[in-house]
């Protein structure tokens, strides 16, 4: 059980279990245990996490389990493995579960009715974190289902924090956006530094100077960004000065074939195919 006097979390019913420990439920672990969750309080159920994260486990004092526990009910079921894995490990939990357990689930495409196939009806929310996660700095987009209590809401509230800010959206469809907007949209920042070197390298640049460059503005303009109480619109007019370089460039990335209807297309594509791994 969380005591409520450790940690800013509040208090569950009992355990946190966490299923899977990679790189999204170890980081979460890792910001739980941050931010005063007592490993006492954690179960790990994971056949085989890395050496690093067996090590995080036993420093923390949480216990760590290759199947599902027994004689314990869960106060949060928190759900981290690949979705094309969920429907041969998640069966034998709902014996752990009651009336005072929520789910959390973490897995891409997986809907809560898909999660009550195999755990039966409980208080669910569908979470969408993203890889920043893994440094803090992520952002999580979630849905909660009508049996999720405001305590239980607030509770997977701080749990999902350690890693960023929370969102909740009042529909479960619009999970998928999210996903198209913030759960893939780190890859679409890691392709823009990439083609932004690539186009150095083509104006002369060495190519591992270029990516530097690259890598180094898009990061720092990220953290501007973040500390900054301006929105992005009027950080990039800050930048642009009439009939300047900067101008030159958004006139073609600004232009009406340019970044926003290539965007547009890819978001759709994204949130198409979240609506089709959901079935």
């Amino acid at each position: 059980m969380i005591s409520e006097h450790s940690s800013s979390i509040p208090a569950s019913s009992g355990p946190i279990i966490l299923i899977g420990a990679g790189n999204m439920g170890g980081a979460l672990l890792t910001g739980w245990l941050k931010n005063g969750v007592p490993g006492s309080s954690v179960v790990v159920v994971d056949p085989n996490p890395s050496e690093a994260m067996r090590q995080t486990i036993a420093d923390a004092g949480a216990s760590h389990l290759t199947g599902v526990p027994v004689g314990i009910t869960a106060g949060v079921l928190f759900v981290a493995v690949k979705p094309q894995v969920m429907d041969a490990v998640l069966p034998p939990f709902k014996a752990i579960l009651d009336a005072e357990t929520v789910v959390v689930s973490i897995a891409a495409g997986k809907t809560i009715a898909s999660l009550e196939k195999n755990l039966g009806p409980a208080a669910t929310v569908r979470a969408m974190p993203n890889t920043p996660a893994m440094v803090g700095r992520g952002v999580t987009g979630a849905f909660a289902n009508a049996r999720v209590s405001e305590r239980q809401r607030q509770l997977v509230q701080n749990l999902l924090k350690v890693s960023g800010p929370v969102e909740w959206v009042p529909e479960e469809a619009d999970i998928d956006s999210v996903t198209a907007v913030s759960g893939s949209g780190p890859a679409y920042v890691f392709y823009l530094v990439e083609c932004m070197a690539e186009a150095g390298r083509k104006l002369g640049l060495q190519a591992d100077l270029a990516m530097r460059l690259a890598r180094e503005t898009v990061a720092g303009a990220g953290e501007l960004l973040h500390q900054s109480p301006d929105d992005a619109s009027r950080l990039r007019q800050n930048v642009t000065s009439p009939g300047g370089t900067t101008a030159a460039a958004l006139g073609v990335l600004m232009a009406e074939d340019g970044m926003q209807p290539l965007f547009d297309a890819a978001l759709e594509a994204a949130r198409k195919r979240a609506q089709e791994l959901a079935g």
